[in-house]
């Protein structure tokens, strides 16, 4: 192996690996926290986090397979059945970004009418059409025979081996991006946006508030002043960030992968099986980012992670503590003795 492909190996393990840690550690925020489960957007965030963790136990494991052995790591049947998988939860965890995406523009948007327009009953519906949506592109490829080993991603995948199914392949192909990552992408832009327009009034309102209150408080301290208006520039910024964070990391892991599969349909472009494989672990650490954009750097996973570590080290000194007690009474005999 060449030193490019020990530091692809590299770069699929550590993602694989902190792909596992980081969705287990959702799973198990989700099913301790019963405030979790209650709200709406849990359900997006379960779907999105098994996916990434059946995309880290199937696809990317054969991915590395397929850089080490430089061909098929497995059976035809395996890499059939992988690729399926990795065409659905592609599309399947696209499709539950642009779902949470609709929920947080309808909480914020009409915040009065969220309860009526997202009960659990409607997220299990959406849910359903994202299952749809995504099972319908696989299932016609698989088919057409158009999944298997591709060697310029080191993986399975959507692939053509007939030339005579070209054009029908290159169609197939435009069709299922389009409606996959090109349609997640305008329904982000397009949610994250009207968030984006209704926080920034609501920053213009408190600000009015703020200086007004400032200018009534003449004699306030300037450091005080100094931090309510250090506090607006970071409440400006804070809104700006999460919706840059959201949109920024679903173009930068998945728009590389999408324009190079597009790419390849031309024969006159030649693409590197370095790049390939870069651009397949880009989309990989789509599994990774998604654990802390939309869960373990929020508020309510944090003090769910506290409460459970604080109950973890609660236990064990309790423990330590009956250790202790029970050892201190066994030695009694032999003092008294």
């Amino acid at each position: 192996m060449s030193i490019w492909e020990l530091l692809l190996a590299f770069l699929v393990v550590l993602l694989m690996l902190v792909a596992l840690l980081a969705n287990v550690l959702v799973l198990v925020c989700f099913l301790y926290s019963a405030d979790i489960r209650k709200q709406v957007p849990g359900l997006f965030i379960l779907n999105l986090t098994f996916c990434n963790l059946l995309m880290a136990v199937s696809s990317m494991p054969l991915t590395l397979a397929g850089i080490i052995y430089k061909s098929q790591p497995a059976g035809d049947q395996v890499c059939h059945v992988v690729g399926f998988l990795e065409t659905f939860l592609t599309t399947n965890s696209m499709l539950s970004m642009a779902a949470l995406s609709i929920d947080r523009w309808i909480a914020v948007v009409f915040p009065l009418s969220y309860h009526s327009k997202m009960r659990f009953r409607d997220a299990a519906l959406i849910l359903s059409y994202t299952w749809l949506h995504s099972a319908s592109f696989p299932i016609v490829a698989a088919s057409l025979s158009w999944v298997g080993f591709h060697h310029l991603y080191a993986s399975c995948t959507l692939y053509n081996k007939r030339p005579e199914d070209r054009t029908q392949f290159v169609i197939f192909t435009g069709v299922f991006h389009a409606l996959s990552f090109l349609l997640s992408l305008v329904v982000l832009c397009f949610t994250y946006l009207k968030v984006l327009k209704v926080a920034r009034f609501h920053c213009k309102r408190i600000d009015v508030i703020t200086m007004q209150t400032l200018v009534l408080l003449v004699d306030i301290h300037p450091s005080v002043r100094e931090r309510c208006l250090e506090e607006q520039r970071r409440r400006r910024q804070r809104a700006t960030k999460k919706i840059s964070t959201f949109i920024g990391t679903f173009i930068l892991c998945f728009a590389p992968y999408v324009i190079t599969r597009l790419v390849e349909l031309s024969s006159v472009v030649h693409i590197s099986s370095h790049w390939g494989i870069i651009s397949k672990c880009l989309a990989y650490s789509k599994a990774v980012s998604d654990p802390f954009v939309y869960s373990l750097l929020r508020h309510q996973y944090k003090k769910t992670w506290k409460d459970i570590i604080n109950k973890i080290l609660k236990r064990s000194s309790i423990n330590s503590s009956a250790l202790a007690g029970e050892a201190h009474r066994r030695n009694l005999p032999q003092l008294n003795e």
